[in-house]
This record gives structure tokens, C-alpha cells and sequence, in this order.
């Protein structure tokens, strides 16, 4: 059972989701979506991206409304049985730990090259490790309204930095609209869709809202916000930096920060001022996945999991620390994308049919007799 400490609200649910999706993929789509697609018509792949994890998000909001109050970890085997609803649970928690170390890592990557120049990889891994172990280890309820905090500030500081940006806009950096065809959009679909993956937040998320019935009213909300950010994001770092120039940057969005400043005004490294707030979300995405995958540890074996979440660290340090250079965090990346897409968008289409065949039986079964 969940605890009634945990239980969060719609509105902090739509939070929580919002959290898990805008990570690493701010800083790094626009560069990763042009190199697929090779035109400016990256924006069009970010709204097609967006509407396959709509769609990969309703199966798996679906499956767990037929279960409110408890996770696939829990209703799992009623689906499709104990033992290979524990099989299928191992590989949601692997994917979610490999999610909490891949964002520990980038964000030790991000730290090292922008603000902390020389420290140790390791050090700044372990120490937001621990902050994070520290963060989530009151519950659903505590990491929810620690998210309400940061969410606000990180929307006031994006929306000043889209202000600023104007003044190097430049709206032929985004023309001609489709003047290679369609299909380069959907070359750049799958990085945008790799981005945008978070059909996974839901097989536990909905387990903790008071109004599970509302589950598809969080994914429209939590996406809808997202797709705004990412959209906003891609236009506005092509329109301002090319796409010839997007391509020969690692972090083309805090690039574009970098390229502006504002005469006169005391504070003038606005990407410090980013780097700060979107180094949160990075560590909310991460708490996030820590906290689901000691939640479903705690759940298929049936242990506290408080020891599981110490347990978890050493074990998502080691992942962490396995990428030898940026290229290969970029690569672990993209593995972890195509590993969700399997895992979130095609693995709850047979679970949820089997499902719903099962209760239509039950219900024909209790009308019968």
C-alpha cells in the first residue's frame, strides 16, 4: 500500500512528470536532431516526437488505471503472471537506474566544463549521489514538493533567457520550411522521440495521485509543458546559432546563452545563470529514476527500501563512470532511448490488451453466475 504521506496531487503529478522529461535533452537536441535531419525543419520532428510519446504514454496511463494505487511492480503479476511480471520489472529497474547514472554523469560533464573546471568526474558524481539518496529518501511526497520548488524558478529563468535571446534571432536561420522534402523530419523524429521518451514514469507515477482517473489529463499536461520547452528550445538556438553552426557544438543551447550579453547590466554570464537552474532539472530526473528503481526493488522482492537505495549506489556510480569521454555518454544516451522505446512503447501494448481481456472476462464470468 501506498503510504498517505505520498500521495500527491494532480497538479504535482503533472510537476513530477514535467521534471522526469526536461533533462539532458535541453541542452543537447538541437545538435542531435539537426544531425539527423541535416535541414531546420527539426521543429516539425519535436511536435511528431512528441505525439508517438503521447500515444506510447496513453497505453501504459491505460494499464495502470485498471490498478489504481499500486505500480506494475505490484499489478504486474496479475496481468501476466508472477514470474514473468518480475522478469519484466528487472528490466524497467535496470532501465531506471541506467537513467539515474546517465544523468549523474551529465551532469558531472556539464559542471566540469562550465563550472568547476579540473575537479574529478568522480567527486562531483558521488556527491550528487548522495544529495540525491538524501532527497529521496522520505518518499514520493518529499521528491514532489521539493519538484514544486525547483519547477517555478526553472520556468522564470528559461523564459528570461528566450527574452534575451530576440536580439540574435534570426528567422531565416529556420527557412526554407520542408525545402528538402518530409523526410528529413522523420530522420530527426527519433532523436526528438529518444528525448522525449517518459511513457515509463507512469507505470508508478499514478500509483501515488490521489485522482488516478485524472492519469490522462497529467500526460496531455506533463507533455504539452514539455513539447513547449523542447519546441521553444530547437527554434530559437537554430534561429540564433544555424544550423551549420548547432552541429559543431556539444551543448548548443547554453552556446547560444553564451553568445548574447546585455551592456551595462551587473550579472553579464547568463549561462551561469541556466547552468544552475537546469542542473536541478538534471538532478530531478535523476531522483526521479533513483526513486523508481529502489521503489520497484522494494516492491518485487518485498524489502524496505531504504537498504536497497544504499545498495543502488555503488551500482549506478559504476554505470556512471563507465563512458570514457563525452561521445560515449552521448552513445549511453541513445542506447538508453532505443532501449525505452522497446521497453515503453511496445512491451504495454500486449500487457494492456491482456489486461483488459482479462477484466472483460472476470466481468462476464461475475454476470453469469
Amino acid at each position: 500500500m501506498i503510504r498517505s504521506e505520498d500521495n500527491i496531487t494532480t497538479t504535482q503529478a503533472i510537476v513530477v512528470f514535467v521534471s522526469y522529461i526536461m533533462a539532458a535533452g535541453i541542452l543537447s537536441l538541437p545538435r542531435t536532431s539537426v544531425d539527423e535531419a541535416g535541414t531546420p525543419d527539426v521543429w516539425l520532428s519535436v511536435i511528431l516526437g512528441g505525439l508517438i510519446t503521447f500515444a506510447a504514454g496513453v497505453i501504459v496511463t491505460k494499464l495502470s488505471q485498471d490498478y489504481p494505487g499500486q505500480t506494475f511492480f505490484q499489478y504486474g503479476g496479475k496481468v501476466v503472471g508472477k514470474w514473468l511480471a518480475a522478469v519484466i520489472s528487472l528490466f524497467f529497474i535496470e532501465h531506471f537506474v541506467t537513467i539515474a547514472a546517465f544523468e549523474a554523469r551529465i551532469m558531472a560533464e556539464v559542471i566540469n566544463f562550465y563550472l568547476l573546471e579540473g575537479t574529478p568526474l568522480w567527486a562531483i558524481v558521488m556527491t550528487m549521489m548522495w544529495v540525491g539518496l538524501y532527497s529521496i529518501k522520505d518518499g514520493m511526497g518529499a521528491i514532489a514538493r521539493l519538484l514544486e520548488i525547483i519547477f517555478p524558478i526553472t520556468v522564470i529563468i528559461f523564459m528570461i533567457v528566450v527574452f534575451m535571446s530576440f536580439g540574435i534571432f534570426e528567422l531565416d536561420n529556420l527557412r526554407p520550411v520542408l525545402g528538402d522534402g518530409f523526410m528529413p523530419v522523420l530522420k530527426g523524429v527519433k532523436a526528438t522521440t529518444l528525448s522525449f521518451i517518459s511513457a515509463e514514469v507512469m507505470v508508478f507515477l499514478l500509483a501515488f495521485t490521489k485522482k488516478p482517473e485524472k492519469g490522462i489529463k497529467v500526460l496531455v499536461a506533463g507533455l504539452s509543458i514539455s513539447m513547449l520547452f523542447y519546441f521553444t528550445t530547437v527554434v530559437f538556438v537554430i534561429g540564433a546559432l544555424s544550423v551549420d553552426g548547432v552541429t559543431s557544438m556539444t551543448w548548443p543551447t547554453l552556446e547560444l546563452i553564451r553568445s548574447f550579453e546585455i551592456p551595462g547590466l551587473i550579472f553579464e554570464r547568463f549561462e551561469s545563470m541556466l547552468l544552475v537552474i537546469w542542473i536541478m532539472q538534471l538532478f530531478a530526473t535523476f531522483i526521479i529514476s533513483f526513486y523508481a528503481a529502489s521503489l520497484g526493488l522494494s516492491q518485487v522482492f518485498k524489502k524496505k527500501s531504504r537498504p536497497i537505495m544504499y545498495g543502488l549506489l555503488p551500482v549506478m556510480y559504476l554505470i556512471a563512470m563507465i563512458p570514457k569521454n563525452v561521445d560515449d555518454v552521448f552513445s549511453l544516451g541513445d542506447m538508453i532511448g532505443y532501449i525505452a522505446a522497446v521497453l515503453f512503447c511496445i512491451v504495454p501494448i500486449p500487457l494492456l490488451i491482456i489486461s483488459k481481456m482479462k477484466k472483460t472476462r472476470k466481468k462476464r464470468t461475475g454476470h453469469t453466475s
